[in-house]
């Protein structure tokens, strides 16, 4: 009798595959492609431009040994699975898969995604395969060919029009540079207007236990019949002395019930936006934990397990399945109060959304931070929480706010001033009892009308005389319009419809290795690099690198994926088509033109510990280091160093960012002087330790929930909770 052969399921991670093996059984054999297995050439442009951009794919030299193992495996097997991520770009590489393999006809393949990977999603997944999806495909394809003619076009010219190595241009990379620069000379030119503003504290006549002495304190809002506008110190003194003499009472109290709603579950963007608000994670290190939460952590008594559905979506939709237990446990935890009568759901806000697939949120809801707390690292666990939090919260029910709003009569002789207080209280938390969305730093709470910050009352009633207790204007400026963070910045990209959940991290990482922004407590400015490539581009390149056009092509690659169209020539080919031919005759004339750019060093107070000169700031293929302005002469370099506001817990030196020849990143000891040097520090980690709120000391053990501070917490060990990773440091 013939041995039954086992199915190939193939995933893109180690990770992904041993908690996707887990769940399938011994039928099935489950091997990681560890990425994309085929990609255009590194060293040419690998699109045949002549001939409908026909793309020239190859097997990297690294990953020859993978497609050899698969390959091997795929003979053996009775039936290939392709089991990659849920998108455009899963698709794709299942495609790449499949065509390095060529085992078209001669085995039976087949397509199955899930969006979160537990027990119930990938075997539900297995009694749906599908075929592999060509119009995704094609609009992954047909994104990775536009972009590689736009870099590998523009690039070279750059490097040859500016004195600088590294350089690059890019579809999405240019546009979000672009903001960033218009954005900073927003700044540059914004010229500050004084104006003032009056508070005036006011007593009541008695108070409503029959004792005086409560107080309301108001905001000079009308002057006669105009809003009131002051604009300089010598008008407000002039109203002050004015309202001095005034008499008071309570005109209109307006008084309303206000209902706040949840926001939605997190899509991406959002994601990346609230990770930066609330934990202060750029985008790439809020995908790099979301991704291991989402491949799977092991958990006790389930094994490796998936704790969020996928975290490249669009959607702020949520599963049926998923929304009846949510709803449960709100009414077990809380209250019935608590349960709005009808499950909520959201419509996404994002330009170009895809609407198909789910938001993200825990794959089960009864796995609270705290049960799987000593299970996933610091950085695991606190975006973790911040999942589960916005995923109960958005089918909690609305919080009840009583808002009152009272206008109050100043009478001075004969000219007549209005004032103006708002105050809100919750009389029913709602969804606030779990999770409130942060604001940018930018941001206060408002009244109804925007005008001032809400705070609590007095009861007040109309017609009641107050008395004058102080005066008391302030100066202000207007302020110019707040420099992008990362989180405004991705929440900017998705409003124009600017590239897709996958690229938001990537973009922001490419344009700070680039040279092409830096950023400073947060803020994202363009280097002198950055605004000189942005003005290249948008003299030479306009349409490159205008926002409408990219958030166009957008829409057209995402018809692509929808399938529509129709003509002689596939839409993919036609779209591209569409762009190279004006694109050519813009480079050409580009190349002609553009003049030649010599930018000066830039000169830092860094001295050289080879000869003691300054040191200055250069451009590599890894990025900004420092290098002797005595350059040839002197050859002095080393990295340029950054510091996270932590300090060791060994010996109270500064921890800062590193990276390894393979450009991972990890955290060691500025006083690290070598592993043979006896003083030296050897305290290092690849996660980033967490700084203690009181002396930021990194707190032990790393990773951890439950840390404490070595020096805040007698008795706690000093040493690294974190493997000690001697090989980054020597590296």
């Amino acid at each position: 009798m013939p041995v039954k052969k086992k199915k190939l399921v193939i995933v893109e991670s180690p990770a992904k595959a041993r908690t996707v093996g887990k769940y399938l059984g011994s039928s099935y054999i489950v091997r990681p492609s560890v990425g994309h297995i085929r990609d255009l050439p590194a060293n040419r442009l690998g699109v045949d431009v002549e001939n409908d951009f026909t793309p020239r794919y190859v097997i990297p030299e690294a990953k020859k040994g993978i497609v050899k193992g698969l390959r091997a495996d795929a003979r053996a097997a009775g039936e290939i699975i392709l089991a990659t991520d849920p998108d455009r770009e899963g698709e794709a590489i299942s495609w790449h898969i499949l065509e390095a393999l060529n085992v078209k006809g001669s085995i039976p393949v087949r397509r199955v995604e899930f969006h979160e990977i537990t027990k119930e999603a990938i075997r539900e997944a297995f009694r749906q395969p599908r075929e592999i999806n060509q119009n995704l495909v094609d609009a992954q394809q047909a994104r990775r060919i536009l972009d590689r003619l736009v870099g590998y076009k523009i690039s070279p010219l750059l490097r040859r029009k500016i004195t600088r190595k590294g350089l690059s241009a890019g579809r999405v990379q240019s546009v979000a540079v672009r903001l960033i620069v218009d954005r900073e000379r927003e700044v540059d030119a914004f010229v500050p207007r004084e104006y003032w503003t009056i508070d005036v504290e006011l007593d009541r006549e008695r108070g409503s236990t029959g004792t005086v002495g409560e107080k309301v304190t108001a905001t000079l809002h009308t002057i006669g019949e105009r809003r009131a506008e002051i604009g300089t110190g010598a008008e407000a003194e002039s109203l002050r002395d004015s309202l001095a003499d005034a008499t008071y009472a309570v005109r209109d109290v307006r008084k309303r019930e206000v209902a706040r709603n949840p926001s939605a579950p997190f899509t991406t963007s959002t994601l990346q936006q609230e990770a930066s608000r609330k934990l202060g994670f750029t985008a790439r290190r809020t995908m790099a934990v979301a991704q291991g939460l989402y491949e799977g952590k092991d958990i006790p008594k389930e094994g490796s397990v998936g704790l969020i559905t996928y975290m490249r979506t669009d959607s702020t939709n949520l599963a049926a399945s998923a929304v009846e237990p949510i709803r449960a446990y709100i009414g077990q935890v809380y209250s019935a109060q608590h349960v709005p009568p009808e499950p909520r759901t959201f419509r996404s806000r994002a330009r170009n959304a895809q609407e198909a697939h789910e938001a993200i949120r825990p794959t089960s809801i009864e796995r609270t931070p705290e049960s799987v707390r000593r299970h996933l690292t610091t950085d695991e666990n606190r975006l973790y929480r911040l999942i589960w939090q916005r995923t109960v919260a958005c089918q909690m029910a609305s919080a009840i706010l009583d808002t009152t709003t009272i206008d109050i009569d100043a009478v001075s002789g004969s000219a007549k001033y209005g004032l103006r207080v708002s105050g809100a209280i919750v009389r029913f938390p709602g969804f606030t009892a779990v999770y409130e969305e942060g604001r940018d730093d930018d941001a206060v709470p408002r009244d109804e009308e925007g005008s001032e910050p809400v705070r609590g009352l007095p009861d007040l009633a109309v017609g009641e005389s107050l008395r004058l207790g102080a005066i008391a204007p302030e100066q202000h400026f207007t302020q110019p319009p707040p420099r992008f963070t990362e989180a405004s910045l991705v929440k900017a990209l998705e409003e124009f419809g600017i590239g897709r959940p996958s690229t938001y991290a990537p973009i922001l990482t490419t344009i700070q290795e680039r040279g092409y922004v830096d950023r400073h407590e947060r803020r994202l400015r363009p280097t002198e690099l950055g605004k000189v490539v942005n003005d290249l581009l948008v003299e030479h390149f306009p349409e490159i690198v205008d926002v409408n056009f990219t958030s166009d092509m957008e829409e057209r690659l995402d018809a692509i994926a929808q399938g529509d169209g129709a003509g002689d020539r596939p839409v993919w080919v036609q779209v591209l088509t569409d762009f190279y031919l004006p694109f050519e005759e813009t480079l050409a004339r580009a190349d002609r033109e553009m003049e030649q750019v010599e930018l000066a060093p830039e000169i830092t107070d860094e001295v050289c510990e080879t000869c003691g000169r300054l040191m200055v700031i250069k451009y590599g293929r890894f990025g900004k280091f420092l290098a002797c302005s005595g350059y040839p002469e002197c050859r002095g370099a080393r990295s340029i160093v950054t510091k996270i506001d932590v300090l060791c817990p060994s010996c109270g030196g500064d921890i800062i960012e590193k990276r390894t020849r393979q450009r991972r990143i990890f955290f060691s000891c500025s006083n690290w002087k070598g592993d043979d040097v006896a003083d030296s520090c050897k305290f290092a980690a690849w996660a980033r330790p967490a700084p203690c709120p009181t002396c930021k000391t990194a707190m032990m053990p790393a990773g951890k929930d439950d840390a404490m501070c070595p020096r805040c917490s007698p008795g706690v060990a000093s040493a690294p909770g974190d493997d000690l990773v001697e090989e980054a440091l020597s590296a």
